[in-house]
């Protein structure tokens, strides 16, 4: 069970992050609670007043009580002549936290985060990073996460993801989960792992028709099809991998070793092996008739064709993979 502190201030400009803590305390408390346990004032009901009347009123709820103050930004220090005495004495078994959204001249108030400090609660500030400062910051999360990234891949991952904290984050513990633990990227891995799910599943589309594996590709195309996906952004991404194939095999056909060839491929080190093994079981020949053939299935899906798009699409993925 989690322990808690008589009382929290959540504040910043990071509104997001806010309401993240926000909602996961919630979370916590309805568990440990019930949602009997739980006071919520927001909006015009978010008072000084308000709080400490629910500080003093009597409750029969059992287990640990949870007061929730949602906009404590625009109170003032003169509105907490009345809350300062009764969080210096809190009643036993009850938490109350504070939240504010800060932006321009809303803040939380000086005297509220002198206030929960002297009560021996917890003060936290969730700020908006400047762009120039979000690739250093990432560093420090990811090691946090079990994953080691360079400033280089941090700066690729930010390029990559956008400039959003929380996204950021989540990106990087999705890659940590997928990687493992002491797991490290660098900058030529980040568009290998921080692709999106759907693009990197219509990737595996690609790599299972230069495989000639026809039922692990027609199995993927109608997994995503299912999901929403439409088929113009799937023959895009497939024709990008297909040519990649392409020319690995070219290069490889004129003289280069695979090695060479897997040092010029911006993917994992383990993922540029397999790919190249399975661009290596076909040939420059055979992968230029793909292309070819992903290009006709293109115009017949703009209204150059007879067949329904998903039919002609299935007939040209059991072709490319036979």
């Amino acid at each position: 069970m989690a322990e808690f502190k008589p009382c929290y201030l959540i504040h910043g400009d990071d509104h997001g992050r806010i309401a993240e803590r926000r909602a996961r305390l919630r979370r916590i408390a309805e568990a440990q609670s019930g949602a009997e346990g739980v006071e919520v004032f927001e909006g015009e009901a978010c008072t000084a007043e308000a709080v400490a009347g629910a500080l003093q009123a009597m409750t029969f709820a059992l287990g640990r009580r949870f007061i929730v103050a949602e906009g404590v930004e625009r109170w003032k220090d003169d509105d907490l002549d009345v809350l300062e005495p009764l969080l210096a004495s809190m009643p036993p078994e009850t938490t109350v936290v504070f939240f504010a959204r800060e932006e321009g001249r809303f803040k939380a108030p000086t005297g509220l985060r002198d206030a929960v400090a002297r009560a021996g609660g917890d003060v936290s500030a969730e700020q908006t990073l400047k762009p120039w400062d979000l690739p250093k910051w990432l560093v420090v999360e990811a090691r946090r996460s079990g994953l080691e990234l360079d400033l280089a891949a941090a700066r690729a991952l930010v390029a990559r993801v956008g400039e959003r904290q929380q996204r950021l984050l989540r990106e990087v513990e999705r890659i940590a989960l997928e990687l493992g633990p002491g797991a490290r990227l660098t900058a030529d891995d980040v568009d290998e792992f921080a692709a999106g799910s759907a693009e990197r599943k219509v990737w595996s589309i690609a790599d299972a028709l230069v495989a000639g594996d026809r039922a692990g590709a027609m199995r993927r195309y109608l997994e995503l099809r299912e999901q929403g996906e439409r088929l113009p952004g799937l023959l895009h991404w497939m024709t990008q991998r297909i040519r990649l194939a392409h020319d690995v095999v070219a290069r490889i056909e004129a003289g280069q070793s695979p090695a060479q060839v897997k040092q010029g491929l911006r993917m994992p080190p383990r993922a540029a092996s397999a790919f190249v093994a399975d661009a290596q079981r076909s040939d420059s020949e055979r992968l230029a008739r793909a292309l070819e053939a992903l290009s006709d299935l293109e115009l017949d899906t703009r209204g150059g064709g007879t067949l329904q798009e998903d039919t002609a699409a299935l007939r040209t993925i059991a072709a490319i993979a036979a």
